[in-house]
């Protein structure tokens, strides 16, 4: 896409790319979708008690994981596109995977947040823009993966090269199973991407609760879906379906280091938000930032008492 891919050549084995299927940068994709899709769940079942004050510091901790993950989302596949011409199957079937565990995630935190998004028309059309571009990456994805299942595209040439090879004659029960997921996969994205946009716009109260929970179980479904096939098919903690020259990915390299001691973020900003929700006892009506002018001191002496 941005250059001439090598499909000339059919090497035996691939370079490993711990930056996209690494133990650290896995690990940190999936600990942060659960812990946003756990806090989601049990806000989405705190609601059915209504007697139970829904807590604040929940909400506000998923609505910043429901930014992260959409941006996110759209980031690793802008940059899997722009590496179309290097990358193998292997890493971009990791990154759709890991788009959709994102994508699963923001829906989620959406399905429980959907009354603070409705509040502000900017905000709510931003959010549904960000889940349109997300659509389209998806959807671009979906046709490469699908284009390389139905070419037999080698594992170990680039993605990009499913544009320049023929058609491949192979046929079997396995290949038309991935025909299948491959598009199931796709129009499921495209129709929770209009119950999303739906759900976000209408202002309806009807099954409202019915619809938080079923859309809930559905989308941590495809969490844990995304999640045990990249764990499965990644080197990290799986088998990959590619020869890969070294074990860079099993490897704790900084950016493999980093990306977990990012995980400590979110208990930070519970502190600070923790921290903010605690009531103190609220200062005089005066400030103390107020300008003292001559005789003031002796007018009013609880400025005299602070001093």
């Amino acid at each position: 896409m941005f250059g001439t891919p090598n499909c000339t050549i059919v090497p035996k084995e691939v370079a490993s790319d711990a930056g996209i299927a690494g133990e650290g940068v896995l690990l940190s994709f999936i600990v942060t979708a659960g812990l946003a899709l756990v806090m989601s769940a049990t806000l989405v079942l705190q609601e059915f008690r209504q007697s139970t004050k829904p807590s604040t510091i929940r909400r506000k901790l998923i609505n910043g994981y429901s930014d992260q993950q959409i941006i996110v989302g759209i980031g690793i596949q802008s940059v899997g596109l722009a590496k179309v011409d290097t990358l193998v199957p292997y890493h971009f079937f990791i990154i759709w995977m890991l788009s959709l565990l994102s994508m699963a995630t923001h829906n989620a935190t959406l399905l429980t947040l959907v009354r603070d998004f409705r509040r502000d028309w900017v905000l709510r059309w931003l959010r549904q823009f960000l889940m349109f571009v997300n659509l389209v990456l998806s959807c671009v994805y979906g046709v490469f993966v699908l284009q390389s299942k139905i070419k037999g595209l080698p594992n170990t040439l680039p993605i990009g090269c499913v544009w320049t090879l023929p058609d491949s004659n192979s046929s079997g029960v396995g290949s038309f199973l991935d025909y299948i997921g491959t598009i199931i996969t796709i129009a499921g994205n495209c129709v929770v991407f209009g119950l999303a946009t739906w759900y976000l716009h209408s202002r309806e109260q009807r099954f409202y609760k019915i619809i938080q929970l079923v859309g809930m179980i559905l989308m941590a479904s495809i969490a844990i879906g995304a999640t045990i096939r990249v764990l499965l098919l990644s080197q990290a903690f799986g088998n990959p379906d590619v020869a890969l020259g070294d074990q860079g990915e099993k490897s704790w390299s900084f950016g493999q280091v980093l990306s977990i001691l990012m995980l400590i973020l979110p208990g930070i900003s519970a502190v600070e938000i923790l921290r903010g929700e605690i009531e103190v006892t609220p200062l005089p009506e005066d400030s103390f930032m107020q300008p003292l002018f001559e005789g003031q001191l002796l007018d009013n002496p609880k400025i005299i008492n602070r001093y």
